[in-house]
């Protein structure tokens, strides 16, 4: 039947595309927004703003009123935030509002987005779920990802009915703020005719399409368990794989250049530097090295199993997001 759904982060990548999918069957979503100057991506007859932060718990509990379920995808993303505190006060903290109002308001489910960066790096095969982390958390991102991942657990402990889901690399259309994402990049290949990609290119991440990730949302909110963990995956393919492909169904001629390590943490440090002196915010960190110089593959099966999650193969997800970027500059 329709209802009455609740969506934080609704104007953030996956939220957005969340809550267009969820109004266009029919539901009415109450979507929190913190300023109206992003209004303009809601406009749907079954969406109804509200204005509000999920670091005010009146404003979250006013509008999730009159809701049965609640999708959390708000969070603080960014490659570089110049107060580290600011993650774990919106990821910890505002998940842990979120919750609060779902418990006091007896919201029958909620499905809460988290990171498949809170796994961590993988070996040579896919990580799952429940696979150990092989480093210690490399970015506030990822840790403070993980330690909402714990208040969410603690709540289902007493009673609360929520399920975490993980995306890894989203792409695909929609709209995308920042300008490290896999879309981001693939754009400015397209445009520019320029991709970076660590050395040697067989580094591998899981590239995972906005519309499987949507319905893995809304499948974890049918079938998921309360307390389980889904990943919510894609294709993993190499750096080059990924560009190689795009070249080849964009037809564009674009240069895909290798930088080794050591000129990765060269261009980390000169970001550094210019952050300490001129105050210009690094768009690419040490840690963010360590991070492209790893595997980050996934495994979906659980997911596949369990949820009935699909994954939308590679061409095909390239080939509809390369013609949504190419329309997309002719607006």
């Amino acid at each position: 039947g329709k209802m009455n759904i609740f969506i934080t982060g609704a104007t953030g990548y996956i939220g957005n595309n969340l809550a267009h999918t969820l109004a266009g069957t029919g539901h009415t979503v109450h979507a929190l927004v913190r300023n109206d100057s992003k209004n303009h991506l809601l406009k749907h007859p079954n969406i109804k703003v509200v204005t509000g932060d999920i670091l005010d718990q009146i404003s979250i509990a006013t509008g999730m009123k009159g809701c049965t379920q609640v999708y959390h995808t708000a969070a603080a993303v960014a490659p570089w935030i110049k107060d580290p505190g600011n993650f774990y006060k919106v990821n910890v903290g505002g998940t842990q509002h979120v919750l609060e109002a779902a418990a006091e308001l007896g919201i029958s489910k909620v499905v809460v987005t988290s990171s498949c960066g809170v796994f961590g790096p993988s070996l040579l095969e896919p990580k799952r779920e429940d696979d150990p982390r092989i480093t210690g958390f490399k970015t506030d991102y990822e840790l403070s990802k993980k330690i909402a991942e714990d208040v969410v657990l603690e709540y289902t402990r007493q009673g609360m009915d929520a399920v975490l889901v993980y995306p890894a690399k989203v792409y695909g259309h929609g709209h995308v703020s920042h300008s490290l994402t896999a879309n981001a990049v693939i754009d400015k290949f397209i445009k520019k005719k320029i991709a970076f990609i660590p050395s040697p290119g067989t580094y591998k991440a899981c590239f995972c399409f906005i519309d499987d990730v949507v319905n893995g949302h809304v499948l974890a909110m049918q079938h998921g368990a309360s307390a389980e963990r889904y990943i919510l995956g894609g294709n993993n393919v190499s750096y080059f794989q990924f560009f190689n492909k795009i070249r080849q169904l964009s037809g564009c001629r674009g240069n895909i250049i290798n930088l080794s390590p050591m000129l990765l943490k060269g261009w980390a440090l000169a970001q550094d530097i210019c952050y300490r002196t001129m105050g210009k915010p690094p768009s690419f960190t040490m840690k963010g090295v360590d991070i492209v110089l790893s595997n980050y593959i996934f495994s979906s099966d659980k997911a596949i199993k369990q949820l009935g999650y699909q994954v939308t193969s590679l061409d095909e997800a390239l080939i509809k997001t390369i013609r949504f970027l190419k329309t997309q500059h002719h607006e």
